[in-house]
């Protein structure tokens, strides 16, 4: 697959390609198992799969303009989503590896997905434009950017959701599945990735994968989020930034408890205009009528 150079790579950060992590572990999704449902990703909330409402938030932001879904299964993907939101000119679907890292190392920087990408997971349900494009106005003069929800304004909103933090000098932090990987500087972050993979929900295993100096340093609460990730790349080659995002951001489905939150969540957000996948089109869209007559369920297949 050819590769994109630093010559004739996008330099325009508003029009950003956007990847949806939609795959599968080896041995499948234990949610979806629970729910009945043949990939996560179709897992639907109010009415709606969890993929389409993060292809349609990627969609509707000002600075996407193309949005790859990547996927193991993706004939059942795109057979089973029942909106047309993949229908649209802007969407495409691609074979994605057995790793996250692997997957998306194949990809960023090619013709499916030129620089400079956003990375986000199809379970990132409460995903909205305005959030995309708070993020990815916000990472101009860095080469990796990783969003982030901090803990005392996440659980101020929201006491009940239980995420991994990650505990600094200036606060503990928890990720948001919104990642900006801006040009080819940012493929020794990917590659490092591709080792810690397994560990990705173990903080300190994480930060210990950059060395002892830096985890003494977060164990004896002596760095900050800020210079802790600067330092972090620094050290394998890149410029790194934290994006402290809002209340939501680091809310993501993977139990039970976080599909009834995020019901909560969509069921009090006020009604506005959207603009549909179709262009031609424009209509109302109102999630709490929607979230309080459909509540999660699976998808049904033949």
């Amino acid at each position: 697959m050819a590769r994109w150079t630093e010559t004739n790579a996008p330099t325009d950060c508003r029009e950003w390609t956007a990847i949806v992590l939609a795959g599968e572990r080896p041995d499948g999704d234990s949610l979806a198992r629970e729910l009945g449902v043949s990939a996560k990703a179709l897992i639907e909330i109010g009415g709606k799969t969890m993929l389409s409402r993060v292809v349609q938030a990627l969609l509707d932001s000002s600075k996407i303009r193309h949005v790859l879904v990547l996927a193991q299964r993706i004939d059942l993907i795109a057979a089973s989503e029942p909106s047309d939101v993949l229908s649209d000119s802007r969407v495409e679907l691609a074979q994605s590896g057995n790793g996250i890292a692997t997957s998306i190392e194949a990809v960023i920087g090619s013709n499916e997905a030129p620089w400079p990408v956003l990375v986000t997971t199809a379970d990132n349900a409460l995903l909205t434009p305005e959030r995309v494009d708070e993020f990815l106005g916000q990472v101009s003069q860095v080469d990796v950017a990783v969003g982030l929800g901090e803990r005392s304004i996440v659980e101020r909103d929201f006491p009940e959701t239980r995420r991994t933090w990650l505990r600094f000098s200036d606060g503990h932090f928890s990720g948001a599945n919104l990642f900006a990987l801006k040009n080819t500087r940012c493929l020794p972050a990917v590659k490092h990735w591709q080792a810690v993979e397994q560990d990705r929900k173990k903080g300190l295993k994480l930060i210990a994968s950059f060395g002892p100096a830096l985890l003494f340093r977060v164990l004896t609460r002596t760095i900050g989020l800020k210079d802790g990730l600067a330092e972090a790349g620094q050290k394998i080659g890149f410029d790194a930034k934290a994006v402290i995002l809002d209340a939501e951001a680091p809310i993501d489905v993977d139990k039970k408890e976080d599909i009834e939150l995020v019901e909560r969540i969509l069921a009090r957000r006020p009604v506005k205009l959207v603009h549909s996948n179709r262009r031609d089109r424009v209509f109302v869209s109102d999630e709490a009528s929607q979230v309080s007559e459909q509540p999660a369920r699976a998808v049904q297949h033949s």
